[in-house]
């Protein structure tokens, strides 16, 4: 199993960056798949989950409205448009991979993780 994210960079705030996780290894509409961030000195957030089929997308209050998580099964690649971004948005993104085809547990029932891209906001 193997997930890549990308897509990171530089931005000011107010703008937009679209994070892509390209996966392989398993069979991607089979599992929900999350979008996680860390920035400096803090724990890691939760930021969005997309079930199987994209029929369920959640996401945590600091992001809802401005953030989009999407997935491609053809691609096997999950999204995130990022806009309106802020400078709290600054943080090392990453996605991983639901056990489940569902959100069931928003901060849990992850397995597989992958490396992380690096977002930073100027204000």
């Amino acid at each position: 199993v193997q997930l890549q994210a990308s897509g990171g960079g530089l931005v000011q705030a107010g703008g937009s960056l679209r994070l892509s996780c390209a996966t392989s290894g398993f069979t991607f509409d089979h599992h929900a798949m999350g979008w996680f961030r860390q920035a400096p000195g803090k724990e890691r957030e939760w930021v969005s989950c997309i079930s199987t089929g994209s029929l369920n997308t959640y996401y945590a209050d600091s992001v809802k409205g401005r953030f989009t998580s999407s997935r491609d099964n053809a691609d096997n690649t999950v999204y995130l448009q990022m806009n309106s971004l802020k400078p709290d948005d600054t943080a090392v993104y990453y996605c991983a991979r639901y056990k489940s085809s569902h959100c069931l547990i928003l901060n849990d029932g992850m397995d597989y993780w992958g490396k992380g891209t690096l977002v930073t906001v100027s204000s």
